[in-house]
């Protein structure tokens, strides 16, 4: 299988890349083609212009090649910290510009875009690790836990990925490193199961 992964988050040293490393490593062991882009070392352009809005605009490269990926994969891994329970900018930036009409979503014929949109992605799976630094019940309690709505209803679901994993590991800031590395065994096993080898172990 080919598995795109997503990672956005500034700091080459912050756990998220640790759990990033930790999933290309499991992914590659497993066999699987990897297309991996750390979107702030790539200085990707969150910045959505105008004139990319309509879907038969024409697009910069780098675009059409991450537009490319993500039609082509058949799994897809996002990785980043929660952010006043958003995603970093940049990721927004990435949803903006690559999720978009044509590539990972369609109108029925006749629809002008007011209608429930048709998903195209291809891939079957996507897994989403967030790290945080508010206690899981108070995220739900207070905050009503906006990633999983975002990337669960709003973008996957809705571009056709059938299957959606989600697993946040907090509290980061005060964790050991003994936790981190349960945490990472956590992840390594969780993308094992949802991309199992090409051999089928």
């Amino acid at each position: 299988m080919t598995i795109v992964v997503i990672l956005a988050h500034p700091d080459v040293g912050s756990f998220n890349h640790a759990i990033a490393r930790t999933v290309v490593d499991r992914l590659t062991a497993a066999g699987h083609a990897v297309v991996v882009h750390d979107l702030y070392r790539e200085g990707f352009e969150a910045v959505l212009p105008g004139g990319e809005i309509p879907r038969e605009a024409p697009l910069p490269l780098v675009i059409a090649r991450h537009c490319e990926e993500i039609a082509a994969a058949d799994g897809i891994v996002i990785i980043h910290p929660n952010w006043w329970g958003m995603p970093p900018a940049i990721l927004k930036g990435w949803v903006d510009r690559v999720i978009r009409p044509g590539v990972a979503y369609t109108f029925l014929e006749g629809d002008s875009g007011e209608g429930v949109p048709v998903g195209l992605l291809k891939a079957r799976a996507a897994l989403v690790f967030n790290t945080s630094n508010t206690e899981a019940e108070r995220e739900r309690a207070v905050f009503g836990d906006p990633l999983e709505t975002l990337w669960k209803n709003c973008i996957f679901g809705l571009c056709g990925v059938d299957r959606f994993v989600r697993r946040t590991f907090g509290v980061v800031v005060t964790s050991s490193a003994a936790q981190r590395a349960e945490w990472l065994a956590e992840a390594a096993t969780m993308v094992d199961d949802l991309f199992p080898g090409t051999d089928g172990s």
